[in-house]
Parts: structure tokens; C-alpha cells; sequence
């Protein structure tokens, strides 16, 4: 991980940490480092998510653009997958997206994407990092008609949406579906796909106003969703997260289906019509044990990565995959796009339904998830180094995957997004697993503060 980027994007707390200052030199060095090689002026879209702080960064990043004589066109509230898909579709140079993601409103991120609507490499952007914190010398700022301008196109969003619904291609006629749309970017996305789609829509948390984002609801507060379906006749519920990346789902008995569900759902559906490239899914290593076992007994082959949808993309590009994502619900349809996309996931979903005349309850036995218990360690990044070498840490864990043998196994690792360290184990016995991580976690934490 990099000194200013993640394992997605830069973040932190907006106008604190992630300040005016920082996001107009994060614009200026991305022009740079991406449009070096453009003769014609570059353009740049930059699309947001609903915080209030979002107004703020996409003023001082559409500043710094313009200041290196980048055109910037603003794309209004969109999902992060839009910038991703518009990128290319308008023959841009650069994406920025807005948006820290699943976090809370007082946070915030940039998220860079090249010309071909992919999250940076490590390479790129280390070399954006190195002009932004050590030397902003190399770049020029021209004068006169030189100087960038900015551009709105709020209708850039209508060609996002023309897009999923195109990919999906399904009438949902039929289902209700409850959409949870985390008071973000798919509140103003998401009743307009899936009733073009042919779905009755039941909206909850679609009223942002700036710093309800996030809060409580979406696809990391599952509770309010769930309730909802409970209480409601409706066929499904999905839920997704501030900028709409991700997807989780309820089924009709108010059931959840995470991510490693959906994947499972996807690869067997995809394997069943023949498009399930390489006869493999990619997956990370925080997915569930239960998710390789169905794998083996539906002759499916797996491929592992590191945690961050970038890493998923990044395997599946390299062994032209089809399908790949996160247990968090941070899916790619490789075909379609080129993040994850929390709506074309939903919608795929809701899709499947139909293709195989199968409830969300049916479709969701695909697989036995394995209980799991994470603990979070705060955590510095001093603290995070200690994991690959402190020796007692080192033996805590060990001692945990011996006695856990083949039914479970254990995973720490240092957040790429938050300062914390996740335990997580996976096992036969949640009381005995929640107790190991639980040890595991003091272990750590004790260590941390010598």
C-alpha cells in the first residue's frame, strides 16, 4: 500500500485529512501522470457521491485539473461503476470518483481510473503519489486559453443506466424488489434501472441529505433491509453502499445473501449457459471456506486473490475470467464492466430469478457458508507492520490454524481502507472460533502497545 492510496482510492477525513489543498494536487498530478501522452487537451469526468463534502473535493479537484489545462466535465451524483463505464463511453481521458465508499459521511475518498475505466496499478499510482508528496516540480501551468474548463453533463448518468439495462437484459415483470440505497449515489440511480427493467420498486433510504450516507442502512447495516422485507410482500431485497459498488441480498424470507452467495449463484448460472470463462471464479482470500466446497462439487475451479476488487479485476484480466468479487458484494462481470458494480449485480440477481424460475430462498441453497467471526484491532500503521513480523503474533496465529486443522482456518490482515487489523476465522463451532479470535485479537493488541 502506498503513502496517500489504499487498497481503493484516498481517503480520509474530509477537509482534516483529505483536504481542499490535497485533493487540487491529487487533480494536478493525475493529469499529468495520465494524459502525459495526449496531445489534444485531456478531459477529465469526475462524478461524486452524496456527502457534503463532496461538493467541496469535486470543486478543488476540478481546480487543480483545470490548472494544468485539463477540461473537466462533472457528472453530478453517480455511482462509482458510472464513472468506470462513462470513461470510456465518452472517450475521456481520466475518471475521478468522489466517494469514501461504505464509510461515513465525515469521510471521504478519490478513487482515479484510466482511459479505459480501470482502477489504477500500484505503478501509476505511486508516481501520482511521488509528485503529490514529494515534488509537484515537473508539472506546468499554462496561461491564457491554455487553462482548463468545466464542463456539466448530468444526462452522462442516462447513458450508465441505457448500459446495465442493456447487460441484463431481462424482464423482471412480476417481482417486487425493496431497494436499500444507502442514502447514496444509487438513490438516484436505482428506481429509474430496475423499473425500466419492469420491477415494482419499494425505496427505502433513497433521501440523501449530505450526511445520512451510510448511516445505518446500505449493504453494511443489513438490520433496517431485512425488517423491511419481513414486513412487506416483496421478492427480494438488495441493498448497496454509499457509491453503489457493492450489493448484498435479502431473499424473500428476509434471509441475507452476501457476496461469496452471489458469486456462487453467478459462476453456476454463468456455467449452466456456457459463459463461465476458464470454468473459474476468482475470488479473495477473505471468502468463505463454504464457497470452495461448492466449487469442487459443481466442478468449478477457484482463483485467489488478495483483498480489493482492484486485485479481483486485476486476475481476472490476466486469465480473461468472467466472473470474480468480494464476499462484501464487490462483484465484476468482466463482460460488462470493469469494477464492481452494485446494480448490475442486483439486477443479474433478479435476472437469475427469472431465467430459472427459481425464488431468491432456491437460489441462495447453492451453498453452506461456514460460520465466521471477525474481531477488529485498531490499529496504526506501526501496529499493521508487526503481522509479518512479530514472533509471538506470528505463533498465536499458527497455534489457532493447528487446532482448527481442515474444518477452518484463520486470516489476519491489516484493513487497506481503516486503521484496523482484521481476525477473522472461519470453523464447525462459533462459540470455539469467536473464543480464538478473541485471543488472537488481545495478542495483538498487547503487542501493539509495547
Amino acid at each position: 500500500m502506498g503513502r496517500l492510496f489504499g487498497t481503493d482510492g484516498a481517503r480520509g477525513i474530509a477537509n482534516a485529512e483529505l483536504t481542499c489543498e490535497l485533493a487540487t494536487n491529487i487533480g494536478r498530478a493525475a493529469a499529468y501522470v495520465l494524459t502525459e501522452k495526449t496531445t489534444e487537451r485531456p478531459k477529465v469526468l469526475i462524478g461524486k457521491d452524496t456527502r457534503v463534502s463532496s461538493d467541496m473535493l469535486e470543486m478543488a479537484l476540478a481546480a487543480g485539473l483545470c490548472s494544468v489545462g485539463a477540461d473537466v466535465v462533472l457528472c453530478g451524483y453517480v455511482p462509482t461503476p458510472a464513472v468506470a463505464y462513462l470513461v470510456t463511453d465518452s472517450g475521456a481521458d481520466a475518471g475521478i470518483m468522489i466517494s469514501a465508499s461504505h464509510n461515513p459521511c465525515e469521510y471521504n475518498g478519490i478513487k482515479l481510473f484510466d482511459a479505459n475505466g480501470f482502477k489504477l496499478p500500484d505503478a501509476v499510482e505511486e508516481e501520482i503519489e511521488a509528485l503529490v508528496l514529494d515534488d509537484m516540480s515537473p508539472i506546468e501551468y499554462p496561461t491564457g486559453g491554455e487553462v482548463g474548463s468545466v464542463f456539466y453533463r448530468d444526462d452522462y448518468v442516462d447513458h450508465y443506466i441505457d448500459h446495465i439495462a442493456e447487460s441484463v437484459n431481462a424482464d423482471l415483470s412480476g417481482l417486487t424488489i425493496a431497494l436499500d440505497c444507502a442514502n447514496g449515489s444509487a438513490s438516484h440511480t436505482a428506481e429509474r434501472l430496475f423499473t425500466r427493467l419492469g420491477a415494482k420498486c419499494h425505496m427505502i433510504h433513497a433521501t440523501p441529505n449530505g450526511v445520512n450516507i451510510n448511516a445505518a442502512c446500505g449493504s453494511t447495516h443489513m438490520e433496517d433491509l431485512i425488517d423491511y422485507v419481513n414486513g412487506h410482500d416483496v421478492d427480494l431485497g438488495l441493498a448497496f453502499d454509499g457509491d453503489a459498488d457493492r450489493c448484498l441480498a435479502v431473499d424473500e424470507n428476509g434471509k441475507l445473501i452476501d457476496g461469496d452467495k452471489l458469486i456462487a449463484i453467478f459462476a453456476k448460472d454463468m456455467k449452466g449457459r456456457g459463459t463461465l470463462r476458464g470454468n473459474t471464479a476468482v475470488v479473495t482470500v477473505m471468502t468463505n471456506l463454504g464457497f470452495k466446497h461448492f466449487a469442487k462439487d459443481n466442478g468449478i475451479q477457484v482463483a485467489e486473490t488478495a483483498v480489493g476488487d482492484r486485485y479481483v479485476l486485476e486476475e481476472m484480466l490476466r486469465s480473461d475470467y468472467a466472473i470474480g468479487g468480494e464476499q462484501s458484494g464487490h462483484i465484476i462481470f468482466k463482460q460488462y464492466a470493469t469494477t464492481g458494480d452494485g446494480q448490475l449485480s442486483g439486477a443479474m440477481l433478479a435476472a437469475a430469478m427469472v431465467r430459472q424460475k427459481k425464488r431468491a430462498s432456491e437460489l441462495a441453497q447453492i451453498m453452506r457458508t461456514f460460520p465466521q467471526t471477525i474481531v477488529n484491532v485498531k490499529a496504526d500503521q506501526n501496529a499493521k507492520a508487526l503481522l509479518k513480523t512479530d514472533d509471538t503474533i506470528l505463533s498465536a496465529i499458527r497455534q489457532v490454524q493447528e487446532e482448527l486443522g481442515e474444518d477452518g482456518r484463520i486470516l489476519v490482515r491489516a484493513s487497506g481502507t481503516e486503521p484496523l487489523i482484521r481476525v477473522m476465522i472461519e470453523g464447525q463451532d462459533i462459540v470455539q472460533i469467536k473464543k480464538m479470535a478473541k485471543s488472537v485479537a488481545q495478542v495483538i493488541e498487547e503487542r501493539s502497545i509495547q
